[in-house]
């Protein structure tokens, strides 16, 4: 019998359990193995390059680098591989820009087990799965008239800046996590403020609130 190779990325490790055991209890004809599990993105790479899954779990909300950068490098280094999002996030830029980046799929944690297997099933086979309170989501969004998130305008690299802020790290944390310098930070702070017509982290934090760019469960 068939097996897919799947890693599962999560900060929080009765998370991966029990998606582990829910997915490796289901039988069929195309069974699921997973291959490994990561807490962080940075770490993700690493098993990914170790285990050569087909197919990875990735939540976007994490310490560090975080899934959306991560699924970016991950891309970079093997096109091929099939990435879906497995997230809190069902508002927001995430689903948009985690889809342009290249991920297969787009799930939120509160979907069955038979729509998780579906995605992992359709994304080896090439097919896009995004569930359907998300598809609405993005479908009201294209709708002219409809206000457009202030976040859309920003960069890749600023998000990734953003979502650090709200996690709690100071600049020279985040210089260290994506090694580049502190000015080069300080810049994207900057812009980030202009972007978003915003004088402080305080109110960066709130805004991102707001619009579902992070819940309150991911503020430190």
């Amino acid at each position: 019998m068939r097996k897919i190779k799947v890693l599962l990325v999560d900060d929080h490790h009765l998370v991966r359990t029990g998606i582990r055991r829910l997915l490796e209890d289901q039988a069929g004809e195309t069974s699921i193995e997973v291959v490994g599990e990561a807490s962080s993105g940075e770490e993700a790479i690493t098993l990914a390059r170790s285990h050569r899954p087909e197919v990875v779990m990735m939540d976007v909300s994490m310490p560090g680098i975080g899934g959306m950068e991560a699924t970016r490098r991950l891309l970079g280094h093997d096109p091929n591989l099939k990435i879906i999002a497995l997230t809190v996030h069902a508002e927001g830029p995430f689903p948009r820009r985690l889809l342009k980046i290249g991920a297969m799929g787009y799930l939120t944690k509160g979907c069955g087990v038979e729509e998780m297997i579906l995605a992992i099933r359709k994304a080896v086979s090439g097919e896009h799965y995004i569930s359907s309170d998300i598809a609405q989501q993005l479908a009201l969004a294209s709708v002219p008239g409809n206000q457009d998130s202030p976040f859309d305008a920003l960069s890749q690299r600023e998000m990734q800046v953003l979502l650090m802020i709200t996690e709690g790290y100071r600049a020279q944390a985040i210089s260290k996590q994506l090694s580049l310098s502190p000015k080069t930070i300080s810049t994207y702070k900057s812009r980030l403020q202009e972007k978003l017509k915003v004088k402080t982290d305080v109110e960066l934090v709130r805004l991102a609130l707001r619009h579902g760019v992070v819940g309150q469960g991911n503020v430190h």
